[in-house]
């Protein structure tokens, strides 16, 4: 059932029921379909307005954190949330001519932070208006604490080079610490989505994945990052668990999911400069471990062909 069929103040419980009637047979079908994806970007056709409308009518909030927000790409217009002037939000605005834009993308959000304050910045949600028509949101590394994961790893990488030893450190006594945070965050997202629709009921919203940070085929560039061999390749299988976790949210509450990590596939933290579309330290381009000014507009291009089916 679509939103606009479904009462406006409906309970949770009843628009959760809707929605998992309508999606729930198309689920697995369209969750492979979107991921796993490993063909090189292409350039974009030129967009359609956001949900049919013409550009003049285009109202767009952009939600996430900082692989929204473009942590340390020139130039940074927001220094607080690490927000870039060349973030994908801000490229998608300008290439649909949007009559309204609001970016409160912000680095180290977590999907909390979508209707509470993080430390003086206000919850991200409250930038929503009813004729809001497009919402971009890119969440959920955060809530897995995926800066920490990384720093966890690279330092186990300096003790034992070989083997994974991060992945042993997470996954003792048969338990999978890190899928079961992802697990946890499924059920956040969802409640986001579901507010989002809320607040904006006529709006479209496009659950943002993640890029591939790792080499999509396991490689390890120890001289690049000082992750463990095994290591790389239980990193990218969680990265990919992530994104399966978003598209699946999305697909069930009424939304569209954009994949950013087949596009980005070749483009990883081991790759040259030119080539890399994330830096694998802090650099002048972008943060470590964060998209750079050509893996944004990679992003921009999946959204704006996104938006055309």
């Amino acid at each position: 059932m679509s939103r606009s069929s479904q009462p406006a103040g409906a309970p949770p419980a009843r628009r959760a029921t809707l929605r998992t009637a309508r999606h729930a047979a198309g689920v697995v079908a369209a969750v492979a379909a979107l991921i796993g994806a490993t063909t090189a970007a292409s350039a974009a056709p030129a967009p359609a307005p956001a949900a049919g409308r013409s550009a003049a009518e285009v109202h767009y909030v952009a939600l996430g954190d900082s692989f929204s927000s473009g942590l340390g790409i020139p130039e940074q217009t927001d220094p607080l949330c690490g927000r870039s002037s060349a973030d994908y939000p801000t490229l998608v605005a300008q290439a649909l001519g949007a009559a309204t834009f609001t970016d409160v993308t912000c680095a180290g959000a977590e999907t909390r932070h979508m209707t509470a304050p993080q430390d003086t910045v206000p919850p991200q949600l409250d930038a929503l208006r009813p004729d809001t028509t497009l919402v971009t949101l890119g969440i959920g590394g955060n809530d897995l604490d995926l800066t920490g994961v990384i720093t966890r790893c690279v330092l186990l990488g300096y003790l034992a080079p070989h083997g994974a030893p991060c992945k042993g450190s997470y996954t003792l006594f048969g338990t999978d610490e890190i899928g079961s945070r992802i697990e946890a965050t499924a059920p956040r997202v969802e409640a986001v989505l579901d507010e989002i629709h809320v607040r904006s009921p006529h709006a479209r919203v496009l659950v943002v994945g993640y890029p591939a940070i790792f080499p999509d085929d396991g490689t390890a560039c120890r001289e690049t990052v000082a992750l463990a061999e095994g290591d790389f390749p239980w990193l990218r299988d969680k990265a990919k668990q992530l994104n399966t976790t978003l598209a699946r949210q999305a697909v069930l509450n009424d939304a569209s999911y954009v994949d950013t990590y087949g596009p980005s596939v070749g483009h990883d933290v081991c790759r040259p400069a030119g080539v890399r579309w994330i830096e694998p330290e802090d650099t002048a381009a972008a943060a470590g471990f964060h998209p750079n000014a050509a893996g944004h507009r990679s992003t921009a291009d999946a959204v704006l062909a996104a938006l055309t089916r």
